[in-house]
């Protein structure tokens, strides 16, 4: 006998006419808000204005909304958005995508970093801590969405998602992403608590590239594809897109390895 586990959450908790708040919603802000926690506490250890971490949350959120959004509209389905450009704005109907979040921040913490005048990586380092984070908080909406799940499983431990009309057993591909986000997380604040804010610049970052990215190139190998042209593909569109980002990781740490290390701070 095949055992399972019928899946079938509301995404919304709870709703007043047109008005819903839904699990997705509150775990996306939730990252948001664990995050912000975590960076100032990060920031009082290291005595750096609080008016700086706001200014940072700003960069972080616009980056992550425009870039999730405009990476799902231009890498997945371009024809489309492209022929109707005014949908792309209509984030309510959904559609993200984590690479395109990636490079929105990337892009937003750079303008953050010359206009604060802080050096980038050391930027890069602490937000890679609480991104990872807030993987493991979207994962878990997209769960409570039954979206972006895998293929066919007879593991004990398959999910049918039986909002989306399933019938057998599908890879909760969901779950995998959010516990391997979820130990990159406690492994990078581990490594940042145990050095008390002083390793080498770039290290958390590269860790955070290299181990999330190959995770998430393996787990496509089980996900089903989220449009259709993807399926000629030998890799889909995720796994394309995670090879630059693994690449990266190992490059900048090479680099970080041959770096001294930096003298002990007074923090």
């Amino acid at each position: 006998m095949i055992l399972d586990i019928p899946w079938n959450v509301n995404p919304e908790i709870f709703s007043v006419g047109k008005f819903a708040i839904r699990w997705y919603g509150l775990l996306f802000a939730s990252s948001f808000f664990f995050g912000y926690l975590i960076m100032a506490g990060f920031f009082k250890k290291e005595k750096i204005p609080e008016e700086v971490l706001d200014r940072l949350t700003l960069y972080m959120a616009l980056g992550t909304i425009i870039g999730a959004r405009l990476g799902h509209c231009l890498f997945y389905e371009p024809a489309y958005y492209l022929s109707n450009p005014v949908e792309i704005l209509m984030v309510w109907h959904g559609g993200l995508a984590s690479h395109g979040a990636g490079i929105g921040i990337f892009i937003a913490l750079y303008l953050f970093a010359k206009k604060s005048k802080k050096s980038y990586l050391w930027i890069l380092d602490r937000v890679a801590v609480v991104v990872a984070l807030s993987g493991f908080f979207i994962r878990t909406g997209n769960l409570m969405n039954s979206e972006i799940y895998g293929v066919e499983t007879n593991l004990p431990w398959g999910f049918v998602f039986l909002r989306n009309g399933e019938t057998v057993p599908k890879h909760p591909t969901q779950i995998y992403e959010a516990l391997a986000y979820l130990f990159v997380f406690i492994l990078l604040y581990f490594i940042y608590k145990k050095n008390r804010g002083v390793f080498k610049s770039g290290l958390l970052f590269s860790l955070f590239m290299i181990l999330v990215f190959t995770f998430r190139f393996f787990v496509e190998f089980i996900k089903n594809n989220q449009v259709a042209f993807e399926s000629g593909m030998n890799l889909n569109m995720g796994q394309w897109l995670s090879i630059p980002f693994v690449l990266s990781g190992f490059i900048l740490l090479f680099f970080v390895l041959k770096k001294p290390m930096p003298e002990q701070r007074n923090i």
